[in-house]
């Protein structure tokens, strides 16, 4: 990474000619330059190509740079003025990827479409049809050269898209997973909209809009949680029912060999797992729900006198042959659970005091209607099985169930990770790290859906058109992964966290990142961003069609703005110039 770069005082600007001989032909370029200093060395940085303009439009902005001012035009006018940094700074990256070439090894129309998507879907998301539109404010589409296209060629350039996913996931397989690599795998849904789409239906939300059509996609990443693959599937999926084509993709297409799957509990269940134990070649670490943790203790293998002491073990049972089971305890996750019941418990006897009440003055008769609203309150906290009820036509009697209530609470910050990986593969410590790494695929499903690409609402009917799209946005959050690891010291990101011989403490900040958490400033006082407000900084950055009106035979020239100290520092962290 390169490091903090100070800018150079502004120097002079002058016409630079640039000869270039190639194939025994030569040609000339007028630019116009500004001279600096940076690192102790003199560099240039191009504000205009005069190129296209007469000798004598050149030759006047030659000798106005030069102070002879009875050359310079009666009035300059800026035409437009397009974004310009953000473009520099997504594209560049993508191209440096090697993500061009990814989708396609040659050039057409189809993938100039595509890359644009992916850089809009950074540089805006919307729409299509908005993007299209979006595409007039920046530079993007003249530096693709798809200027002018409409939403109809997008949906077009999608369909050519979807054909190719299984190539482009696997030249990202083939540059970021080895064999014996650490794979991650998680599942979540979102929403759609309208109702034609077949691979829309009714299941559970993780968007919590109950009722509505969705659809459910699974993000496979490397180990830092890098996206390497993305599958769409019909909305009613069970998690675990999608382990399988995955596994086929890992091992078939993508030709791994002694990979490790790390998924959760509720991916790779019991049923999953003993599926796996039958393929050759792939490992996995997950971890048990708390029933199975309870019998654990109940059938005395987990005795919990084993974390008066200390706050990670490895044990065996006989009910989980031939697998490793690392026991956690996390005092500040008990700590949590035990607030969150105590809350959850509170709330649903508050909602059922005025139930009580109206049973007890007579405005709420009947076993039934009684059970109705009492189990609605029930079910709202799912707290239910800590409180014993009596029910009858008259009568409501709401009893805390203590002993109940005590043995989950025994269980509080304990938490069971399984695996088939031997331990002179993997110790105790790193299968803890290994499975807390799934925290990277959610903060990957943050970028999708909360702030950062708007993977929803999605509007598709088509099945390949929801796929091109949910491609699209694994795609753009590949070049964001890579962004913001670059710009880790100009964002609330911690560039250097401490790793710790223990697991299972709860992670601490560096002392840099605490610096900017407190202060909102980096080591050198420059103003901490979020991902998305250094992108709107850097799009200040801006092209500027320019007219010398008075000037003899002055065309329109694209100057481009000076760089401020923090879009300076940003494109140099991303190894680009202002203009590239």
């Amino acid at each position: 990474m390169v490091g903090a770069v100070a800018p150079a005082k502004t120097g002079a600007m002058h016409v630079a000619k640039i000869v270039t001989r190639r194939n025994g032909h030569e040609w000339a370029s007028y630019l116009v330059r500004q001279s600096f200093r940076e690192d102790g060395k003199v560099k240039h940085r191009t504000l205009a190509n005069l190129s296209a303009l007469p000798p004598t439009a050149i030759d006047a902005v030659r000798r106005v740079l030069q102070g002879d001012m009875s050359a310079a035009p009666s009035k300059i006018v800026i035409e437009r003025s397009l974004a310009e940094g953000s473009v520099v700074a997504v594209l560049g990256t993508l191209r440096q990827l090697g993500l061009e070439h990814m989708v396609s090894p040659h050039r057409s129309r189809e993938r100039d479409l595509c890359v644009a998507m992916i850089a809009s879907r950074l540089l805006a998301p919307d729409t299509k049809l908005a993007t299209t539109r979006g595409w007039e404010s920046s530079t993007l589409a003249d530096r693709l050269g798809v200027a002018g296209a409409d939403e109809n060629e997008l949906y077009a350039a999608m369909d050519w898209l979807v054909a190719r996913q299984d190539r482009i996931e696997r030249k990202l397989a083939d540059k970021h997973l080895d064999s014996g690599s650490l794979v991650l795998y998680d599942l979540t849904s979102s929403y759609m909209e309208g109702t034609h789409c077949s691979l829309a239906k009714r299941g559970y939300s993780r968007d919590g809009k109950k009722g509505t059509l969705q659809i459910e996609y699974g993000l496979v990443t490397d180990h830092e949680g890098r996206p390497i693959a993305v599958e769409v599937f019909e909305g009613n999926t069970a998690d675990p029912a999608t382990v399988a084509t995955q596994v086929t993709k890992i091992k078939d297409r993508f030709g791994l060999r002694d990979v490790v799957l790390v998924g959760d509990r509720g991916m790779l269940t019991s049923a999953r797992i003993e599926d796996l134990k039958t393929v050759g070649g792939l490992e996995w670490i997950s971890s048990l729900r708390a029933p199975q943790i309870r019998a654990l203790v109940e059938g005395g293998t987990l005795q919990l006198t084993l974390f008066d002491q200390r706050n990670l073990a490895e044990i065996r049972d006989p009910a989980f042959p031939g697998e490793r089971l690392v026991v956690c305890k996390n005092p500040a996750l008990a700590e949590e659970r035990a607030r969150k019941r105590e809350d959850l418990l509170c709330a649903t006897a508050a909602k059922l005091a005025p139930i009580g009440d109206a049973v007890a003055a007579g405005r709420l008769q009947g076993e039934a209607k009684i059970g109705l609203r009492v189990g609605a309150v029930l079910n709202k906290y799912k707290m239910g099985k800590h409180f014993e009820l009596v029910i009858t036509d008259d009568r409501l009697v709401v009893t805390r169930q203590a002993a109940a209530i005590a043995a989950e609470a025994a269980l509080d910050g304990l938490y069971v990770i399984r695996t088939s990986v031997a331990e002179e593969k993997m110790s105790s410590a790193d299968v803890v790290r290994a499975y807390k790494s799934l925290a990277k695929v959610e903060r990957a499903w943050r970028a999708f859906k909360a702030v950062d690409l708007h993977v929803r609402p999605i509007h598709h009917r088509l099945d390949g058109r929801v796929r091109a799209h949910i491609l699209l946005c694994m795609l753009a959050y590949y070049v964001q992964w890579h962004l913001e690891r670059a710009w880790a010291p100009l964002l609330f990101r911690d560039e250097e966290r401490p790793a710790h011989a223990n697991p299972v403490a709860p992670a601490q900040r560096s002392p840099a990142a605490t610096h900017k958490a407190q202060t909102q400033l980096t080591t050198d006082d420059t103003v901490v961003h979020s991902f998305r407000t250094l992108l709107a900084d850097l799009a200040t950055l801006t092209r500027n069609r320019v007219v010398l009106q008075g000037a003899a035979d002055a065309g329109p020239l694209d100057i481009t703005a000076t760089p401020t100290p923090l879009q300076h520092r940003a494109l140099s962290l991303l190894g680009l110039a202002s203009t590239p």
